[in-house]
């Protein structure tokens, strides 16, 4: 099984950059309608505008660039330096929504929100 996270977007080439700056490797696609990027052996983190996914499904759903910036899922990355994303992705544009301290599930995690408003933690145990 291969997993796709993606996220809908205001912005790809905007949010492309902001992800590769923070994540630190390079989209394995980049072509008009969607950015990728591979994680780990079967995840991908994906990037998508919003209007790809409006035309693509019509109104069987919401407008996404009505509901921008409403955090409604998040993305969480287990990393050995969490700090370090967070710096990055700070530096690329987000913003501090929690900063990294230890958490009483056994993670030290700090969140973000990225250009969009999608919440984003880099996290490790503890």
């Amino acid at each position: 099984m291969i997993c796709h996270f993606i996220l809908y977007v205001r912005d790809q080439e905007l949010s492309a950059k902001f992800y590769h700056q923070t994540l630190g490797n390079e989209p394995s696609l980049n072509v008009p309608g969607m950015t990728e990027f591979k994680l780990e052996n079967n995840c991908i983190l994906g990037l998508m505008p919003e209007k790809g996914i409006k035309r693509l499904l019509g109104d069987a759903i919401q407008d996404p660039e009505k509901t921008n910036g409403i955090a409604r899922a998040e993305l969480y990355f287990q990393v050995l330096e969490p700090q370090g994303f967070i710096d990055r992705a700070v530096k690329a544009g987000a913003r501090i929504l929690s900063p990294l301290e230890k958490r009483n599930w056994g993670h030290e995690a700090g969140y973000i929100a990225d250009p969009d408003g999608h919440v984003v933690a880099f996290a490790r145990p503890i």
